[in-house]
């Protein structure tokens, strides 16, 4: 798999998983006062097993820590994933 860059593109309200110069997937979200709420994961299928969603789900959710933001995880991906990485469990609101 090629490198994935994961960008926020408020415009949309998504964080975006971008590989070479396609988008592999996104994570939709909604602004509170003071925390996002993660509210859909999508991976576009050509990605499917390749990781893409991990690399999304990483990517934001160190974005969210990085800008002292916190969350709430509606979609069921995103509360998986935090699951089994309990080291963002400080983001969760």
């Amino acid at each position: 798999m090629a490198d994935v860059t994961v960008v926020d593109n408020g415009a949309r309200s998504r964080y975006e998983a971008w590989v070479d110069g396609r988008l592999a997937g996104h994570i939709n979200y909604r602004r509170g006062p003071g925390y996002l709420d993660f509210l859909h994961t999508e991976v576009e299928s050509e990605f499917d097993g390749h990781g893409v969603g991990s690399r999304l789900a990483a990517g934001a959710l160190d974005d969210v820590r990085a800008h002292g933001g916190r969350i709430v995880a509606t979609c069921p991906f995103i509360r998986e994933y935090l699951e089994r990485h309990p080291g963002y469990a400080d983001l969760t609101t």
